[in-house]
């Protein structure tokens, strides 16, 4: 391989790893620089039902699927697609769920693979899947802590 090959190759990986790193998700209040009051400010108004279907996008679970790991009935899903609305505490458990797959992109480095680890079940959650064992807070905030551990190096 010439050296102008090599360094042609060395810079379309370099572009490939940046773009990899740059995830931006596609919804404002998923993103890290917004103040916390005003995320808290949204919740309590109750968030748009788009921010659920935006978590759906970037998940890639069907929208009854996610909905049942939100708690969320059936009937109480088509109610808030119509209302366009959903209510505060269905708007903290989205916000939840973002602030995993934000956590999990950051340490994976690409959609995908922050998808398959929170799809499958993980040792370091006793054989559970990270987003079904996120339906609690209690248990989202023991995927938040086996992200870190991995993050980390901590044995799990």
């Amino acid at each position: 391989m010439s050296k102008a090959a090599k360094r042609r190759y060395a810079r379309s990986n370099l572009v490939r790893e940046q773009a990899v790193r740059e995830y931006r998700p596609r919804t404002p209040l998923a993103k890290r620089n917004l103040h916390p009051a005003k995320v808290i400010e949204r919740i309590s108004k109750g968030l748009p039902f788009s921010e659920l279907e935006h978590l759906r996008d970037e998940i890639g679970e069907p929208l009854e699927s996610l909905a049942h790991q939100l708690s969320i009935s059936r009937s109480t899903l088509q109610r808030r697609k119509a209302e366009r609305r959903l209510s505060p505490q269905e708007s903290d458990r989205v916000m939840r769920f973002w602030k995993i797959l934000r956590q999990a992109v950051d340490l994976f480095g690409t959609i995908d693979r922050a998808r398959a680890w929170l799809k499958h079940p993980q040792f370091g959650l006793g054989g559970a899947v990270p987003l079904e064992f996120a339906k609690t807070e209690v248990g989202a905030r023991e995927v938040e802590d086996l992200l870190g551990r991995i993050d980390y190096g901590v044995y799990s």
